[in-house]
């Protein structure tokens, strides 16, 4: 699919979310209702507390629930679940462990297990448990992981990596190599994992170890293969034994007509300190050595990952919240995604003359006066609303795979005034305007 003239057509998401780039390892996850409470619950229903975003308070009431009963199953996998959100492996790993133990049915928990593992790049322990699922995916992500052999995700070259963007629209991208290759240039996004087209795997000679399907892409089902890349360098940081993904979709090109090798985000990100410097255009790794930067006007917000690669924090709409958001750097031409309910509720402008159709649902540009994230303000910013939540929309499109309540996604054109650093040890995003 090519970048089209039509600025009401959000061509990204067909590129990036339905290539399966962010058909996120919690796809499999229990849905629950996703419909935004008015409210916040009382302190006495960790379920509430939790579905609202509230996981301090929801964790608190997990564990009482364990000191009532030290058999409960579903209190283990949410405390587990919660540690999990925020890296704290050691209690993710506990509690979980339990879960599992306990029922033995529990799914979700087996794949919040292996994704501990995963997120400490272990991926030798997540195997059995992926393959105990009974899904494809996991299946196929189990085969993945028996293949790496040695260390993997080894970092080597220098303590931090300041790469120019060679773009900022329609989304920010930047060069890296691959096995030693010619420098290729890939689209950053942290609704991402690494994938690379077909035709830069093959270059690369990167043998396929596994497939699964990916979901659609251009109304047509695509197959996704993954294999393992022995060498991953961007700036003057070289990543060695890593897993990586591709596919048949069909991506824009880059500004000047020609073919991006692909795209990368949030599992490359969170291996180190990682600024996306909108402001300044440049990518910039640190590792996690070093402490974020103190800059003026730096807001420090909360947080979380969800699944394999979807960073959540808190934010605003108008002066509705903070409540949970996502973080999705990769959106073309827009700054928010949200629902028709919340935009309605909120009196955003919908522009219900322009419907886009999209796969079981109908999105509507929007424009928002007003959005932030802690004292991050962006005004007068155009979006989309869905008519109802579906699969691969970002935000609360995701609400029900991830259990937890989400009033909206921002994104790319939000993001332009500022340098957003990722901390994924302490979990805080840092905001500065430059």
């Amino acid at each position: 699919m090519t970048l089209s003239a039509d600025p009401h057509v959000p061509d990204r998401r067909a590129f990036l979310r339905r290539a399966g780039l962010a058909v996120a390892a919690g796809a499999s996850l229990p849905l629950l209702n996703s419909a935004p409470s008015p409210a916040f619950a009382s302190a006495g229903n960790p379920d509430q507390l939790f579905k609202e975003g509230r996981f301090a308070a929801a964790e608190r009431g997990y564990r009482h629930l364990l000191r009532e009963d030290p058999r409960n199953a579903h209190a283990f996998a949410q405390v587990g679940y919660i540690a999990l959100l925020s890296n704290r492996f050691r209690d993710a790993e506990k509690h979980l462990s339990k879960a599992v133990d306990l029922q033995s049915g529990d799914v979700a928990s087996a794949q919040r297990l292996a994704e501990c593992f995963i997120r400490q790049d272990q991926p030798a322990r997540a195997v059995s448990l992926l393959q105990s699922t009974g899904r494809p995916r996991d299946k196929a992500y189990a085969d993945l992981y028996s293949h790496i052999s040695g260390k993997p995700w080894q970092i080597h070259g220098a303590q931090s990596a300041n790469v120019p963007f060679a773009t900022l629209d329609p989304v920010p991208a930047v060069e890296a190599t691959l096995n030693g290759g010619k420098p290729r240039t890939f689209w950053l996004d942290t609704y991402a994992t690494l994938d690379l087209s077909r035709e830069v795997a093959e270059e690369a000679g990167i043998r396929a170890v596994a497939s699964h399907s990916g979901g659609v892409a251009n109304n047509q089902p695509i197959t996704i293969w993954l294999g393992i890349l022995d060498s991953f360098k961007i700036g003057d940081i070289e990543i060695r034994n890593l897993p990586v993904q591709w596919s048949d979709a069909r991506r824009p090109p880059l500004p000047d007509g020609s073919p991006a090798a692909g795209a990368f985000g949030t599992t490359i990100f969170y291996h180190f300190l990682t600024t996306m410097d909108y402001a300044g255009r440049a990518l910039i790794l640190r590792r996690k050595t070093k402490t974020p930067p103190r800059a003026r006007a730096t807001d420090r917000l909360p947080l979380w990952l969800a699944g394999d690669h979807f960073p959540c924090t808190l934010g605003s709409l108008g002066d509705y919240g903070p409540r949970m958001v996502t973080v999705d750097t990769g959106g073309i031409r827009s700054g928010v995604d949200t629902t028709v309910e919340i935009a309605e509720r909120l009196g955003m402008k919908v522009d219900y003359d322009h419907p886009i159709e999209q796969p079981g649902a109908k999105l509507y540009p929007i424009t928002a006066e007003r959005i932030s994230l802690g004292r991050a303000v962006g005004r007068n910013l155009r979006g989309h609303a869905a008519e109802k939540v579906f699969p691969g929309f970002p935000g609360p499109g995701q609400s029900a795979q991830f259990g937890f309540d989400l009033i909206a996604n921002f994104s790319h054109e939000f993001f332009k005034p500022f340098a957003i650093t990722f901390d994924y040890t302490d979990m805080h995003l840092h905001i500065t305007r430059k």
